[in-house]
């Protein structure tokens, strides 16, 4: 059984999401990414979502842009997410899932990439911005590889297209809760959890929900229907503005993952 299959066994017995942060590789920086990821852990994050820099992120809000900028100002790029990944793998044995666009993997090389991502003790790769009808040859080195692979849907998104994500994606579903890009924000929204209940009825993949989970009281909203949540944007809102971003990461993880376990605030 893959990490991953551990993780959303684990969450789907206990009807909660399992709690996955977003941290940009390279921002603040790499030294304090390997401290601040076991940090997390003991708070009580429960796998990772690893962003790679990218010039370009379409799909990011303003705070996830500036986060890939400053790490691509210093020099970040896919070799050195990988090698972060497996200083990584040494420290945590949580899930570690990359996040990329396509066009940094084409540069690898597919093949190269999957192999690596796999010798690096990743567990899965989200191609951002890959069209699910167009990711054959990426599913195809994953599945060679021993690399899963996950897709995102959004509420725009068809049944017939929700289908054929659940059918290459073999970590979990990626279910994108509103239509534009991530970032904070104040209410979860309808589109989330309506998103949820149709992949649901459609699929028994793991189902994650990522974009605009933004406070520990849209975790506990998505108890019993997400397997998953993924926060980003409202934690780098919080690491960017910190003279002690390990500090300050940690303080803000924990009480999601109070929420995400079901317990009450203290």
């Amino acid at each position: 059984m893959s990490r991953l299959q551990a993780l959303f066994q684990r969450a789907r017995g206990d009807r909660r999401p399992a709690l996955m942060p977003f941290l940009e590789a390279g921002d603040p920086d790499v030294a304090v990414l390997r401290e601040m990821v076991p940090a997390l852990v003991e708070a009580g994050a429960e796998a990772l979502e690893l962003g790679v820099p990218f010039s370009d992120p379409v799909a990011d809000g303003p705070v996830l842009q500036r986060a890939a900028q400053r790490a691509l100002s210093r020099g970040v790029r896919l070799a050195d997410v990988l090698v972060l990944a497996r200083e990584l793998r040494r420290q945590v044995e949580i899930p570690i899932a990359l996040l990329s666009y396509v066009n940094p993997l084409l540069r690898y090389g597919l093949e190269r990439f999957c192999r690596d991502a796999v010798e690096a003790g990743v567990d899965a790769v989200i191609p951002a911005d890959l069209p699910v009808d167009e990711a054959e040859p990426l599913v195809q080195a994953a599945r060679d590889a021993g690399l899963d692979t996950v897709f995102l849907v959004a509420p725009t998104s068809t049944d017939a297209r929700i289908r054929l994500a659940a059918h290459r994606s073999t970590g979990f579903l990626y279910c994108v809760s509103l239509t534009g890009t991530t970032g904070p924000r104040d209410r979860l929204g309808e589109d989330g959890p309506a998103l949820l209940h149709r992949v649901k009825g459609l699929t028994d993949r793991p189902a994650v929900l990522g974009f605009g989970v933004s406070r520990p009281e849209h975790v506990r909203a998505l108890a019993g229907l997400a397997d998953g949540v993924i926060v980003g944007s409202a934690l780098y809102r919080v690491i960017e503005g910190s003279a002690d971003p390990v500090a300050a990461a940690v303080e803000f993880v924990r009480p999601f993952a109070m929420a995400a376990r079901g317990e009450a605030a203290g």
